[in-house]
């Protein structure tokens, strides 16, 4: 439940945040690292994820508090799934399709990654919550 309006600097504070998850897939994007290698190891998340958590506790009962649940649910999802995948893909890579596999998982996590960033900033910029989609 929304009981009050966040303070302006922390609506900055979020877009900061986001702006710093899309660096760190546009460097993933422009470069030999992958988004999601460089979202959960890059320097841009790491200071990021540390952000959120520094300041988390200051959007609890307004709307932002949902920005900071979906920024931290994205990171350690992400983190997760490259660990599932490479799990997964380890075994396969004895018979090469493995290198396939984890190949193809990073990509796919990669476009999840870029998804939930940009669908989190839009939301930010207009001003609401981020809510799940229905199921």
């Amino acid at each position: 439940m929304i009981e009050r309006n966040p303070e302006p600097s922390l609506v900055s504070y979020v877009h900061i945040m986001y702006g710093l998850h899309a660096l760190a897939a546009l460097i993933g994007i422009t470069s030999s690292v992958t988004v999601v290698g460089q979202f959960i190891f890059g320097l841009p998340s790491i200071i990021a994820v540390i952000m959120n958590y520094l300041r988390r506790s200051e959007a609890r009962g307004t709307w932002l508090e949902s920005h900071f649940t979906w920024q931290l649910r994205t990171f350690w999802f992400a983190v997760l799934w490259v660990v599932l995948v490479a799990v997964a893909s380890a075994p396969l890579a004895l018979i090469l399709i493995g290198f396939f596999t984890f190949a193809l998982g990073l990509a796919v996590i990669g476009l999840w990654v870029i998804y939930r960033v940009l669908r989190g900033w839009l939301t930010l910029k207009d001003g609401k919550p981020i809510a799940p989609l229905p199921a």
